[in-house]
Protein backbone atom coordinates (compact mmCIF):
# COMPACT_ATOMS: atom_id res chain seq x y z
CA UNK A 1 0.00 0.00 0.00
CA UNK A 2 1.06 3.48 -0.87
CA UNK A 3 1.31 6.73 0.60
CA UNK A 4 3.16 8.56 -2.19
CA UNK A 5 0.80 8.79 -5.48
CA UNK A 6 3.78 8.42 -7.59
CA UNK A 7 3.91 5.43 -9.53
CA UNK A 8 0.40 3.90 -8.50
CA UNK A 9 -2.36 2.90 -10.38
CA UNK A 10 -5.00 4.64 -8.64
CA UNK A 11 -4.65 7.40 -5.62
CA UNK A 12 -7.27 7.49 -3.36
CA UNK A 13 -8.50 10.50 -1.21
CA UNK A 14 -10.47 9.91 1.64
CA UNK A 15 -11.46 12.10 5.12
CA UNK A 16 -9.40 10.60 7.63
CA UNK A 17 -11.04 12.52 10.30
CA UNK A 18 -14.35 11.00 9.47
CA UNK A 19 -15.27 7.16 11.43
CA UNK A 20 -16.87 5.66 8.47
CA UNK A 21 -14.47 6.76 6.22
CA UNK A 22 -11.60 5.28 8.51
CA UNK A 23 -13.37 2.10 8.46
CA UNK A 24 -13.96 1.77 4.63
CA UNK A 25 -10.41 3.00 3.56
CA UNK A 26 -8.90 0.69 6.39
CA UNK A 27 -10.84 -2.44 4.73
CA UNK A 28 -9.42 -1.44 1.22
CA UNK A 29 -5.99 -1.24 2.39
CA UNK A 30 -6.14 -5.04 3.59
CA UNK A 31 -7.18 -6.20 -0.05
CA UNK A 32 -5.04 -7.95 -2.09
CA UNK A 33 -3.88 -5.20 -4.83
CA UNK A 34 -4.11 -2.39 -2.01
CA UNK A 35 -0.34 -1.84 -2.97
CA UNK A 36 -1.14 -0.58 -6.39
CA UNK A 37 -3.21 2.28 -4.36
CA UNK A 38 -2.03 5.18 -3.00
CA UNK A 39 -4.45 6.59 -0.27
CA UNK A 40 -3.92 10.05 0.75
CA UNK A 41 -5.85 11.85 3.56
CA UNK A 42 -7.51 14.46 3.12
CA UNK A 43 -8.97 15.33 6.67
CA UNK A 44 -9.17 18.77 8.10
CA UNK A 45 -6.35 17.66 10.45
CA UNK A 46 -3.89 15.90 7.76
CA UNK A 47 -1.02 18.20 6.46
CA UNK A 48 -2.37 19.63 2.97
CA UNK A 49 -1.38 17.71 0.63
CA UNK A 50 -1.46 18.38 -3.64
CA UNK A 51 -4.63 17.47 -4.81
CA UNK A 52 -4.18 18.97 -8.20
CA UNK A 53 -5.36 21.87 -9.79
CA UNK A 54 -9.35 19.89 -10.31
CA UNK A 55 -9.62 18.97 -6.52
CA UNK A 56 -9.92 21.17 -3.52
CA UNK A 57 -9.84 19.70 -0.03
CA UNK A 58 -13.49 20.72 0.51
CA UNK A 59 -14.58 19.24 -2.36
CA UNK A 60 -12.02 16.08 -1.46
CA UNK A 61 -14.57 16.20 2.05
CA UNK A 62 -17.77 16.18 0.46
CA UNK A 63 -17.44 13.33 -2.08
CA UNK A 64 -15.20 10.32 -2.79
CA UNK A 65 -12.48 10.57 -5.22
CA UNK A 66 -9.94 8.90 -6.88
CA UNK A 67 -7.50 10.04 -9.66
CA UNK A 68 -5.83 6.76 -12.06
CA UNK A 69 -2.67 7.05 -13.41
CA UNK A 70 -3.73 8.92 -16.41
CA UNK A 71 -4.01 11.99 -14.27
CA UNK A 72 -8.27 11.33 -14.56
CA UNK A 73 -10.24 12.50 -11.67
CA UNK A 74 -13.41 10.96 -10.81
CA UNK A 75 -15.58 11.17 -8.13
CA UNK A 76 -18.59 9.62 -6.02
CA UNK A 77 -20.07 6.40 -7.90
CA UNK A 78 -17.68 5.94 -10.57
CA UNK A 79 -14.92 6.74 -8.27
CA UNK A 80 -15.96 3.90 -5.96
CA UNK A 81 -15.93 1.44 -9.42
CA UNK A 82 -12.12 2.51 -10.40
CA UNK A 83 -11.11 1.89 -7.03
CA UNK A 84 -13.02 -1.66 -7.18
CA UNK A 85 -11.57 -2.46 -10.23
CA UNK A 86 -8.02 -2.05 -8.95
CA UNK A 87 -8.66 -4.61 -6.02
CA UNK A 88 -9.35 -8.36 -7.38
CA UNK A 89 -11.65 -9.49 -5.20
CA UNK A 90 -13.55 -6.26 -5.72
CA UNK A 91 -13.10 -6.39 -9.73
CA UNK A 92 -16.48 -7.85 -10.51
CA UNK A 93 -18.38 -5.38 -9.09
CA UNK A 94 -16.57 -2.48 -10.21
CA UNK A 95 -17.38 -3.59 -13.82
CA UNK A 96 -20.61 -4.05 -12.80
CA UNK A 97 -20.54 -0.45 -12.28
CA UNK A 98 -19.16 0.43 -15.27
CA UNK A 99 -21.38 -1.86 -17.93
CA UNK A 100 -22.50 -0.21 -20.82
CA UNK A 101 -25.17 -1.20 -23.23
CA UNK A 102 -24.96 0.03 -26.91
CA UNK A 103 -22.40 2.72 -25.38
CA UNK A 104 -24.63 3.76 -22.56
CA UNK A 105 -24.31 3.16 -18.92
CA UNK A 106 -26.38 0.97 -17.61
CA UNK A 107 -26.08 0.72 -13.36
CA UNK A 108 -23.99 3.54 -13.14
CA UNK A 109 -27.11 6.30 -13.39
CA UNK A 110 -28.52 3.92 -10.15
CA UNK A 111 -25.12 3.60 -8.30
CA UNK A 112 -24.70 7.59 -8.34
CA UNK A 113 -28.32 8.10 -7.22
CA UNK A 114 -27.46 5.26 -3.88
CA UNK A 115 -24.65 7.33 -3.59
CA UNK A 116 -25.99 10.73 -3.46
CA UNK A 117 -28.70 9.57 -1.19
CA UNK A 118 -26.28 8.15 1.11
CA UNK A 119 -24.19 11.28 1.83
CA UNK A 120 -26.39 13.29 4.02
CA UNK A 121 -27.09 9.69 6.23
CA UNK A 122 -22.62 9.87 6.43
CA UNK A 123 -22.81 12.30 9.34
CA UNK A 124 -25.17 10.21 11.44
CA UNK A 125 -23.25 6.67 10.33
CA UNK A 126 -19.76 8.10 11.22
CA UNK A 127 -21.18 8.80 14.53
CA UNK A 128 -22.83 5.53 15.59
CA UNK A 129 -19.20 3.54 14.11
CA UNK A 130 -17.27 6.19 16.80
CA UNK A 131 -18.95 5.15 19.41
CA UNK A 132 -18.74 1.65 18.48
CA UNK A 133 -15.51 2.04 18.61
CA UNK A 134 -14.95 3.45 22.00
Amino acid sequence: MRTDPMGSDLTVYYDGGCPLCRAEIGHYRQCRGAERIAFVDVGRNAPTVGLGPDLDRGDALRRFHVRGADGRLVSGAAAFARLWRVLPNWRWLGRLVELRVFGLPLVLPLAEAAYRLSLPLRPQLARLIARRQH
